[in-house]
């Protein structure tokens, strides 16, 4: 299963929880900046680092993070070059799918 499809299969779950918190958003935030490489666009980057900022740092639901993003996009900028590093992290979809697997099945 590409990558793709793992992120594809994880939005279906993500989407599957109503209520307030739409989890889906950090979902999409992480898979942005996960899969980021030199051809995406900076503003891609930018607004999936803050997302994952206020999720982590500032305890923001989804919602709210949805709601900083439509805020940020208001005030359209040129986003600054946002230097990746040669390794993303070690957590991918497939390790976020494995984890949600192992949980449901105990």
């Amino acid at each position: 299963m590409t990558t793709q499809e793992q992120f594809y299969e994880l939005s279906f779950y993500t989407l599957a929880h109503e209520g307030k918190n739409f989890i889906h958003q950090h979902a999409v935030d992480a898979y942005a900046a996960q899969t980021a490489d030199a051809v995406t666009k900076p503003i891609t980057i930018f607004f999936a680092l803050a997302g994952l900022y206020l999720f982590i740092e500032k305890n923001f639901t989804g919602k709210q993070v949805q709601d900083a993003h439509v805020q940020m996009s208001k005030k359209p900028k040129e986003y600054p070059l946002i230097i990746l590093p040669e390794n993303a992290g070690d957590i991918t979809v497939k390790t976020v799918l494995m984890h949600r697997l192992v949980r449901t099945e105990t």
